[in-house]
């Protein structure tokens, strides 16, 4: 007799068999790889025309350009990531470099190898052809622009690159995991650069150029190559003296003061140069006012002395013509003015050039540095030393970029004073504290055989009245007897390394932070202590007597 099969049973079966199906088609599409292909154009965002940009295997934001069967990059990405020398006169549409021993120049109609442009004009940007930077930029590159997703991988960076070899080939996929789209084929024996190590999968960039992500286990033989650079820097020969530099400004305002040098002189110790403040640009074409004398020079050098003309934007009334910004971004300007100061020091005999640019906007900052690349060309030719001189390192004048300077140019001088200045709160004009920050912050950026820390041979009486402040700079002798006259009791604070006082009077509260030869003694410590190249001080005439004895270098 045969039994009947319970439905519910079968039923059952049924389910369990479904289930199992569908635990099956689950597992497969969950597990099992996926063969969809990467969307390379959307993957590189790139038209035609561009070329994506890859910086030390990162994507970048900007893109390239691919004209005439080259690449070409934009000048500003450029400048801010590889090459800060490829210098863009927007005003007179000239793309200029300064190498060291001249200035080479280039438009948009300039050929290069084989005829094609070495930089563009286009969507309001300049871009300079990828050959055009490779000749003057130590990076090295990868190129894959032949075919629909341009793109360039650049790296400036020259440590040691993990390298693995493919065990066996494999997918590449835009993210890690089995089920990421395909971006391109792995092949056996092919070496990738390993960017990045996870815990099953690992970023790598592939030998055609993509990178992506594989299976740690389809990679063998991690180790680590270091690239070798075969590009040869410019040498930026300088000129420094065979001693340490014990320097100070002569302020000329008139063409007599020329005549009082020698008296001025004659109550120093140990000054071997002399900086006369000689010459004022007095408008935005690179004109000037100059008090130079061929008799001071001759005089100096009898003494001893080097003499480096100081070439100032600020200092007589005619300066108020000037916008530095606007003088500076013209090449035809720096090089008359350049040119006219090479004739000076012809005429006149001098050792060398010291530039004070103060009150800079930001906006002159990349035409500054420039002037001071091309003009140390200039000097370099003719055996000037050039020094330039910078306030104390701050975030407000980054801009002034005293590490370039601490390249093309023989000296960095740091103006170690204005701590506290006119027009602002009451305090020191120099403590020991900002000058010692200041001398840090510059070796920072330039090496200690360029430094020379500027000291100040004055101090400011500040005067307080009705809510009201105000200061005048006093030499240090005036100041010295004012105090005396005054009244003022003077107690040395070691918070700030210079004696201090305050006094009621009848033209207010006085506040006197005394500069002497104790301070400056301590000022000069520090020169040593951090082996600077030399001290200055402004002004030749404002120190007492005695500062003589601890401003020596023995």
């Amino acid at each position: 007799m045969k039994r009947r099969r319970s439905p519910l049973k079968a039923l059952f079966l049924v389910l369990l068999l479904l289930v199992v199906c569908a635990a099956g088609v689950y597992g497969y599409k969950r597990y099992m790889p996926t063969n969809e292909r990467a969307d390379l154009s959307r993957l590189y965002n790139g038209k035609e025309d561009e070329v994506s940009v890859f910086l030390n295997y990162g994507k970048q934001e900007i893109k390239g350009i691919y004209e005439d069967g080259q690449t070409y990059l934009p000048i500003d990405w450029v400048n801010a990531n590889l090459n800060e020398r490829f210098y863009w006169d927007d005003r007179e549409k000239l793309l200029v470099y300064a190498l060291p021993e001249e200035v080479v120049t280039a438009n948009a109609e300039t050929d290069g190898t084989g005829g094609k442009k070495i930089l563009l004009e286009k969507n309001d940007n300049v871009y300079l052809a990828l050959g055009l930077i490779l000749n003057y930029t130590d990076i090295r590159v990868n190129v894959y622009d032949s075919g629909d997703q341009k793109r360039i991988y650049v790296e400036n960076t020259w440590s040691p690159v993990p390298i693995a070899t493919v065990r066996r080939n494999g997918k590449l996929r835009i993210k890690g995991g089995v089920k990421s789209p395909i971006i391109t084929e792995v092949v056996k024996d092919e070496s990738v650069v390993v960017l990045e190590t996870m815990d099953k999968w690992a970023k790598v960039m592939t030998q055609d150029g993509h990178i992506g992500y594989m299976e740690n286990r389809k990679l063998e033989n991690l180790h680590e190559e270091t690239p070798v650079s075969t590009f040869v820097a410019p040498e930026y020969t300088n000129i420094s003296l065979d001693e340490k530099i014990s320097m100070v400004w002569h302020q000329v305002t008139i063409d007599a003061a020329n005549n009082a040098m020698e008296e001025l002189i004659a109550s120093t110790k140990g000054v071997n140069v002399i900086a006369p403040t000689w010459f004022t640009l007095s408008d935005n074409e690179g004109n000037y006012e100059s008090l130079a004398s061929k008799s001071y020079v001759e005089k100096a050098h009898a003494m001893g002395l080097q003499v480096w003309a100081v070439v100032d934007n600020f200092s007589r009334e005619i300066s108020k013509n000037v916008q530095s910004e606007e003088l500076l971004s013209k090449t035809s300007v720096r090089k008359r003015l350049i040119s006219s100061l090479m004739d000076e020091a012809d005429t006149y005999g001098f050792d060398g050039i010291n530039l004070d640019f103060e009150s800079l906007k930001e906006a002159a900052g990349v035409h500054y540095i420039q002037f001071i690349r091309e003009l140390s060309v200039s000097c370099r030719k003719k055996g000037l030393v050039l020094s330039v001189d910078n306030y104390v390192p701050a975030p407000y004048n980054r801009f002034y970029n005293r590490r370039e300077q601490g390249i093309v140019a023989d000296y960095v001088i740091i103006m170690g004073y204005d701590e506290h200045y006119a027009g602002g709160d009451a305090g020191s004009v120099a403590s020991l504290g900002y000058v010692e920050s200041g001398i840090k912050n510059t070796l920072d950026l330039v090496p200690k055989e360029k430094v020379i820390n500027g000291v100040p041979f004055y101090t400011r009486l500040w005067t307080e009245k009705d809510g009201k402040l105000s200061s005048k700079a006093m030499g240090m002798s005036s100041a010295k007897k004012w105090a005396e006259d005054n009244q003022m009791e003077l107690t040395w604070d070691d918070t700030v390394g210079q004696y201090y006082g305050e006094v009621k009077t009848e033209d207010g509260m006085n506040y006197l932070w005394m500069e002497d030869a104790k301070s400056l003694g301590l000022k000069m410590d520090l020169v040593k202590k951090y082996d600077l190249a030399g001290v200055s001080g402004w002004k030749l005439g404002l120190e007492a007597q005695d500062v003589w004895d601890v401003m020596k270098w023995e």
